[in-house]
């Protein structure tokens, strides 16, 4: 079916044919010229009409892309969140980490450094006993050394005169080393 569009030049310039007793010509014109200038009016207003739904669909159509921007901009940023979130947390476990072995590897030290003083300790208090043992049998050697009967004085010896005081302070030297080896044993006692 085809669509004939009625223009108002069509319905002004329309004649219609002389019939007798037909339509008073001038009533009939002056209608059609109403008929015209309403016509003309609905085109414009047709006109107008369709300008401003395609402004609308326009828009509709701009807000519609922003609408899409908007969404698209939404999704990007929880993908960027949730990828600085996943980065965080791979930070956070790193650096726990190196906190850890951090940690760890200062234990390690301290442990070894602990271990270090105890065997110097070790050393220090051997060497103490060592010192102690040697110092004691030198003591002892020298008091058995005093205890042989050689020391006594004999016949030979009566022009040698010795003195009380050279005895007292013999007497004296040996009450030293005598005192001395008493502290020494309770030191042990305490040590052991």
């Amino acid at each position: 079916m085809v669509l004939i569009t009625l223009t108002p030049l069509d319905i002004h310039n329309k004649e219609f044919s002389k019939s007798f007793r037909g339509y008073n010509k001038n009533e009939v014109n002056k209608f059609l010229e109403k008929v015209v200038k309403d016509y003309e009016e609905t085109i414009k207003r047709n006109i107008e009409l369709k300008e401003k739904v395609e402004q609308l669909n326009n828009k509709i159509e701009h807000y519609q892309n922003m609408e899409d921007t908007l969404h698209n901009a939404i999704v990007v940023a929880q993908q960027t969140a949730e990828s600085v979130k996943e980065n965080a947390n791979k930070e956070a476990e790193l650096i726990k980490k190196e906190a850890e072995e951090e940690s760890e590897k200062m234990i390690r030290e301290a442990n070894e450094e602990v271990k270090k003083v105890e065997r110097n300790l070790m050393d220090l208090k051997n060497q103490a006993n060592s010192f102690k043992i040697r110092l004691k049998s030198m003591i002892r050697s020298q008091l058995d050394m005093l205890d042989i009967d050689s020391w006594e004085l004999t016949d030979d010896s009566e022009d040698e005169v010795v003195s009380e005081d050279s005895i007292a302070s013999e007497t004296d030297s040996l009450t030293v080393v005598d005192k001395a080896n008493a502290a020494d044993e309770e030191d042990e006692g305490d040590n052991f």
